[in-house]
């Protein structure tokens, strides 16, 4: 079922990174106060980034059990370990490497010197998909995004940067990954903003998630948004197909949201 977008306006991208981390935390906190462990994806680019700096300075950090925190990604070049161009690399940079997280529930997706290399990008989806199968619980195994393509976990938070074309994580408008209905996981070649090869979750994985956040702030991002927001077609706009379970937010600053429908721009936004 999809969940109608929630908005919320922020006058520029430092306060939105800075209200985006704060509104992590809590969510994190409250899915271990009630369950024991919370589960995140994390997503790269300047504003998910920005979201993880501005997590590792945010004073109410340490309220975060970050021992009972499974992370995983929605989307990676393929590209060899400690590459700076990796999602990951740049994630342990910006607050990986500060925490005190467990490795065993800090899920990377495979890069192209593991051992997933010679079967290219395409063995690492499968990998990755086998791993997000192996962490979900029976419960996973009867929803509806489990039926085709293998289960996945119910994530807590889904975030997703929104790309100037409209991309979230590596679905790129008319391409083949966008179009995918049954696998969770997909390489992706030929994407057009280098590097061509990658790693990606589909829109059955992402939509398996409680919450997806989408995280746009620029004026370079203001057409995606208004394209998404207003009725596109997932194929041809992938924002527009990203929704979570029970909630879909939009955070956005205040340039990315300069070309939105005033009946669609939250009227209380900070």
């Amino acid at each position: 079922m999809t969940t109608a977008p929630q908005l919320v306006v922020h006058r520029d991208k430092e306060l939105m990174a800075q209200a985006a981390a704060a509104r992590l935390i809590t969510k994190i906190v409250d899915a271990q106060a009630a369950r024991g462990y919370a589960s995140v994806v994390l997503t790269g680019g300047r504003n998910g980034n920005g979201l993880l700096a501005a997590l590792s300075s945010a004073p109410a950090r340490d309220a975060v059990d970050w021992s009972r925190l499974d992370l995983w990604w929605g989307d990676e070049r393929f590209l060899p370990e400690g590459d700076p161009e990796r999602n990951y690399t740049q994630a342990r940079a910006a607050l990986l490497d500060s925490v005190p997280l467990d490795p065993a529930r800090v899920h990377p997706m495979p890069a192209s010197d593991g051992p997933y290399g010679v079967g290219g990008a395409d063995a690492a989806a499968e990998a990755y998909a086998a791993e997000l199968a192996a962490a979900a619980g029976p419960e996973h195994y009867r929803s509806a995004a489990a039926a085709a393509g293998g289960p996945v976990p119910t994530f807590d938070v889904l975030m997703l940067g929104v790309g100037p074309d409209t991309h979230v994580a590596s679905l790129f408008p008319e391409l083949p990954a966008v179009r995918e209905t049954e696998r969770m996981v997909v390489g992706v070649h030929g994407a057009p903003k280098p590097p061509p090869t990658r790693v990606s979750l589909t829109l059955p994985a992402i939509r398996s998630a409680r919450e997806v956040w989408l995280l746009a702030a620029g004026e370079d991002k203001a057409k995606a948004a208004a394209i998404a927001l207003s009725g596109a077609g997932e194929v041809q706009a992938p924002a527009a197909g990203a929704y979570g379970r029970s909630r879909t937010l939009w955070l956005l600053d205040a340039a990315a949201a300069s070309q939105l429908p005033r009946d669609l721009y939250p009227p209380a936004s900070p």
